[in-house]
C-alpha cells in the first residue's frame, strides 16, 4: 500500500469533546436548548429594539444603495415620461425667439439629414429657434437627450420604417401631418418656417420675406424664370394646379395663413392615399392654394435664391449665372435616402461627417 494511503487511512478526524458529548447525549443536548431559549427570552425587548433599527435603517437608505443600472434605469424611465408629456405648446413657448419658430419633422431614419440641415442653420445662427417635431419616440428621445426641450412629438407616433420611403402609405401618413401641426402652432400665435430636412442653408432666408404676407413659398418648377420673376401664385399647370413646393414655408398666424392650412387639411382628406393613386402632400397643397386664391395673401420666393433641385443640380449654366444668390437648397428631384446623401457629398453639400461638431447634436 502507498505511503501517502496508508496516512490517510489511519488519521483520525477532528472533532470537538463537546460536540462528541451533545451528540451522545439526548439530555445534553436538552438542557443546551433550554439554556438558550431562557437567555434569548431574557433579551427579547432588546433584540426587538436592534431589528426595529434596522428596518428603519434600511429602509432610509435602501434609495441610496441601488446598483448603478438600477439607478440609470430609474432616470430614465423618469426622462421618457417627461418627453412624453411634452405637449407643442410647452415646446413651441420654450423655443420661439422673437414669436418666430422654425420647425422640421422627423423620423429616426432621417436622423442624418436633421443633423446636416441643424449645421447649416447653425452657421446662420438660426438654430436656437429650431423645434423638431418627431414622428417616433427614438427620435424625441435622441434629439432632446442632446439638446433637451428642442423635440416634441403629437401623438399619434408613427412607424419608423414605413415613414420614409417616398410613395408609401407610410410616407403619406407622415407627410399629412405637417398642415395639422403648422395649424396648431399658428393658432398659438407664432410665425413659424417649415423645411423638409434634405435641405441646407447656404445664407440667412430671413431678409427675403419682405412684407406682411399670410404665406410664403417656393416653386418647385425646373423651368428658368427671369431673375425678376413675379411674386404671385404662378398660373396653373397642366394637372390643372399650381406646383408650389411644400418643402418650404413660411406662415404668419393671420386669417389667410389659417385658412389656407385648414383647407390642406380638407384637401388631403378628400384625396387620401391608395395603391392606385400615391398620394403625397404636395397636390393637396397644391389644391389648397389654388381654391384659396384672392383669400390668402401669398408670396413667391425669389428663384435665384431658392431653386428647386431640378434646377440646381441640373442646370450648371443656371447655376454659374447666379453662382452668390443661393440661400437654400433643397435635394429633390431625387428618390432615396442613399441617391440624396450622395448627391449632397457630390456637391460638397453633405456637411455632418466633417462639421457634425457645429450641430447643437454633436456627431450621432
Amino acid at each position: 500500500m502507498p505511503k501517502n494511503m496508508s496516512a490517510f487511512l489511519h488519521q483520525r478526524p477532528l472533532y470537538s469533546p463537546s460536540l462528541e458529548s451533545s451528540e451522545l447525549s439526548p439530555r445534553s443536548r436538552q438542557n443546551s436548548q433550554k439554556s438558550t431559549g431562557a437567555a434569548l427570552l431574557s433579551r427579547g425587548p432588546a433584540l426587538i429594539l436592534i431589528l426595529l433599527s434596522l428596518l428603519i435603517i434600511v429602509g432610509v437608505f435602501s434609495p441610496y444603495i441601488q446598483s448603478p443600472n438600477s439607478v440609470t434605469l430609474f432616470n430614465f424611465s423618469k426622462t421618457e415620461s417627461k418627453w412624453r408629456s411634452y405637449t407643442l405648446s410647452d415646446a413651441a413657448a420654450y423655443v420661439a425667439k422673437n414669436n418666430t419658430l422654425i420647425v422640421c419633422a422627423v423620423s429616426e431614419a432621417y436622423l442624418s439629414f436633421l443633423n446636416n440641415w441643424l449645421i447649416s442653420i447653425t452657421r446662420q445662427k438660426h438654430q436656437d429657434k429650431v423645434l423638431v417635431i418627431a414622428e417616433d419616440y427614438a427620435t424625441l428621445y435622441k434629439v432632446n437627450e442632446r439638446w433637451p426641450g428642442h423635440a416634441v412629438l403629437v401623438p399619434p407616433a408613427l412607424e419608423a420604417a414605413a415613414a420614409h420611403k417616398f410613395g408609401s402609405q407610410g410616407f403619406f401618413n407622415f407627410t399629412a401631418r405637417r398642415p395639422r401641426h403648422l395649424l396648431q402652432i399658428l393658432e398659438l400665435g407664432y410665425n413659424v418656417m417649415y423645411n423638409d430636412v434634405d435641405m441646407v442653408w447656404l445664407s440667412d432666408p430671413f431678409p427675403y420675406l419682405e412684407g406682411k404676407h399670410d404665406v410664403y413659398f417656393m416653386d418647385d418648377m425646373a423651368y428658368v424664370k427671369p431673375l425678376d420673376h413675379s411674386h404671385e401664385l404662378p398660373p396653373p399647370g397642366k394637372k390643372g394646379r399650381t406646383y408650389i413646393c411644400s418643402c418650404l414655408i413660411y406662415l404668419r398666424p393671420t386669417v389667410g395663413a389659417k385658412l389656407l392650412m385648414t383647407k390642406w387639411i380638407e384637401e388631403l382628406q378628400d384625396q387620401p392615399w391608395s395603391r392606385a393613386k400615391k398620394a403625397n402632400d404636395q397636390p393637396g397643397f397644391n389644391w389648397a392654394l389654388n381654391k384659396t386664391a384672392g383669400q390668402v395673401d401669398v408670396y413667391l420666393l425669389p428663384q435665384k435664391a431658392f431653386p428647386t433641385g431640378g434646377l440646381y443640380f441640373k442646370n450648371k449654366t443656371w447655376v454659374r449665372e447666379t453662382k452668390g444668390m443661393h440661400v437654400i437648397i433643397h435635394n429633390n428631384y431625387i428618390i432615396g435616402f442613399e441617391k440624396k446623401t450622395q448627391r449632397f457629398k457630390d456637391y460638397g453639400l453633405w456637411l455632418v461627417d466633417e462639421y457634425a461638431s457645429e450641430s447643437p447634436l454633436g456627431r450621432l
